[in-house]
């Protein structure tokens, strides 16, 4: 048995999910940092999870924007 999705054009859109996911990073960074400045600062663990993450934010604009298929 199939399945249908309906999915609207707008729930396809590469770019609108980079600029969330973008942003998301943006708030979610200061956030992170918050945290750890306001628990423990002998070690600085956010710079793994933000570094790890930028990489993604990076090869989700590469994908988007360098990188992307031409439509037919």
């Amino acid at each position: 048995m199939k399945t249908k999705f309906n999915i609207s054009p707008k729930a396809n859109n590469p770019k609108l999910g980079f600029k969330i996911h973008f942003l998301v990073f943006l708030l979610a960074t200061p956030i992170i940092f918050l945290i750890w400045y306001l628990t423990d600062t002998t070690y600085p663990w956010p710079l793994w999870s933000t570094s790890a993450w930028a990489v993604g934010v990076i090869f989700h604009y590469l994908g988007v924007f360098v990188f992307r298929k031409n439509k037919i």
